[in-house]
């Protein structure tokens, strides 16, 4: 089966990341840390010449912006994060603690986890399924930059993973992952894991 290959990869670390705090659409910069390090990785080939995208977050843009080479960058909202709602800026061990029942048996929901306000990994799925489906149509090879939330819904959509138990591919969030769009509306993993050189 032919297809559009794409590239994505999470952002850099932000001040919330290091707290292991929820982001989702609070639009958090980038730490210090996290400037050095975007500003450190290096797209490979053929990555290195495709055209660029990112979430419209500002830590997404400023992670495309610092990726070497450096290339144009045009926001795509659709690969925005996945919506926490009331549960953005807390942490999933002080959820589980104050929360309780409730939030414990959203966890088990897997692709229909959806926090009060917030998004399911499955709306979140159709959009970026919407977003693939528009790469194979084009026939043109992207790289972007999202999410983590947002590059599980698009694990679960390659694989088939119900986002309950384990993912069936260890992702290694300072990498790029490399998936195939396919015109007949399918993803599928190609490479997880490459190296910013």
């Amino acid at each position: 089966m032919t297809g559009v290959p794409f590239a994505i990869l999470r952002h850099a670390p932000t001040a919330w990341n290091e707290s292991r705090r929820l982001q989702g659409m609070t639009d958090i910069p980038l730490s210090a840390e996290g400037e050095a390090l975007a500003a450190r990785w290096r797209l490979p080939a053929p990555a290195s010449g495709w055209k660029r995208l990112c979430s419209p977050l500002q830590r997404a843009r400023r992670t495309a912006e610092l990726l070497q080479p450096a290339a144009p960058v045009t926001i795509e909202p659709r690969l925005r994060e996945m919506s926490f709602g009331a549960w953005e800026g807390r942490t999933i061990l002080d959820l589980r603690e104050t929360v309780g029942v409730v939030f414990l048996d959203a966890e088990r929901r897997g692709l229909d986890f959806q926090p009060p306000d917030g998004e399911s990994p499955r709306a979140t799925m159709a959009r970026l399924l919407d977003w693939a489906s528009e790469i194979a149509a084009a026939g043109e090879a992207v790289v972007a930059v999202s999410h983590k939330a947002a590059i599980r819904a698009l694990l679960a959509l390659a694989t088939g993973w119900d986002m309950t138990g384990r993912q069936p591919v260890k992702l290694d969030w300072q990498s790029l992952h490399y998936f195939i769009a396919h015109c007949d509306g399918s993803v599928t993993v190609d490479r997880p894991n490459v190296a910013l050189a």
